[in-house]
């Protein structure tokens, strides 16, 4: 993983160069993670002409997850695939389309945060449920009903009370979110 994301930026370093002089002598000033993890943010300055710029590295191809099926087949992970299933289960609630980017953005972060090869779609469910959950309880039985593939009424039924028990989160607004 090491010597692929070296090379990785070795083929980003000769594109990095400064835009107002094109020399290619920099210090980098300040990085930040962004996009779940998967973009790196980079406040740059030129050694030559000491103007500020701004870099944005993404993780190419060569760093794809992949998501480990029930039938441990395994395919790319594909962040549309959540967002479409989001889509599905937020079908007529009161559900905007930021709050599912921003389950989907959270679902993700987490992915990424403990994973950089394979995932389990276990794994992927569940984070997506957690973060759907705090939203929209219906939206989350809705997920939950094909996600958990539940056999009878029972486990459905089970599932319902749980979340109908569960006190409501108190909402605040936060500071950075």
């Amino acid at each position: 993983m090491y010597l692929e994301r070296k090379l990785h930026y070795e083929m980003l370093r000769d594109e990095m160069k400064c835009p107002f002089c094109k020399e290619d002598r920099d210090k980098v000033i300040d990085s930040r993670s962004s996009d779940g993890g998967r973009v790196i943010r980079r406040r740059r300055q030129c050694l030559v002409c000491r103007r500020r710029f701004t870099t944005y590295e993404k993780i190419g191809e060569g760093f794809k997850l992949y998501v480990v099926k029930k039938d441990n087949s395994r395919v790319p992970y594909d962040r549309d695939k959540i967002v479409a299933g989001l889509q599905k289960a937020c079908y007529k609630r009161s559900v905007s389309a930021e709050q599912i980017q921003r389950i989907a953005d959270k679902a993700e972060e987490s992915i990424f945060r403990n994973f950089d090869k394979e995932v389990s779609s276990a794994f992927v469910g569940e984070s997506v449920m957690k973060q759907l959950r705090r939203v929209d309880k219906v939206a989350y039985i809705r997920f939950a009903s094909v996600y958990r593939d539940f056999r009878d009424a029972g486990e459905l039924l089970e599932e319902v009370s749980k979340a109908i028990t569960e006190a409501e989160p108190v909402v605040r607004p936060t500071l950075f979110d």
